[in-house]
């Protein structure tokens, strides 16, 4: 059985591109980070606090965890709209990286890895992170957007892995199953 410990919907639609053949559980795990942690050691440690309680001697787990990183400040996500507007206005007309670590928790091994992709926001006017808030969208995305949505319009350009932006990488993590 293929566990994958998440209840995002969004990685759940693409875990569906390697396998139809898992199930979601999700567990309540402290996601505090230690002071200054990289964003990419952050990802790691997230994936495997989230897969850990689902480990098992039969099962393959999988745990993955999203975060949007500037300037090395990791930007988790936003409270309320004001919270979004700060985000949305730090990535205006910048260039930023969004980082997806996976843990997969095979019955005999463990291995993890992440995948940083970059992407280049427009110029964003008031009016347009205004219209972009009101969707609703920025609420539950780390950096406030999703790229999958409204939040595509936002973007400008993008070096890497787009699925990684959206959540999972789901073309290295095929590589740890076929290989």
């Amino acid at each position: 059985m293929i566990i994958l410990a998440s209840k995002s919907p969004r990685r759940r639609e693409l875990m569906k591109y390697i396998t139809e053949d898992f199930i979601c559980k999700s567990a309540e795990v402290d996601e505090s980070l230690p002071e200054g942690i990289s964003p990419d050691d952050a990802v790691l440690y997230l994936s495997k606090i989230k897969a850990l309680p689902f480990k098992s001697e039969t099962d393959t787990v999988i745990g993955a965890d999203t975060v949007v990183a500037i300037d090395g400040e990791i930007l988790g996500k936003p409270g309320n709209a004001d919270g979004a507007r700060e985000m949305l206005k730090k990535l205006s007309g910048r260039e930023h990286s969004v980082f997806t670590g996976v843990c997969i928790l095979f019955p005999d091994r463990e291995e993890s890895f992440f995948v940083e992709t970059r992407v280049k926001f427009f110029e964003l006017t008031d009016s347009e992170i205004e219209r972009y808030i009101e969707t609703g969208e920025p609420f539950d995305k780390a950096g406030a957007y999703g790229i999958q949505g409204y939040g595509s319009l936002l973007v400008e350009e993008i070096h890497g892995d787009y699925f990684n932006v959206v959540g999972l990488p789901v073309s290295k993590l095929n590589k740890c199953f076929i290989n």
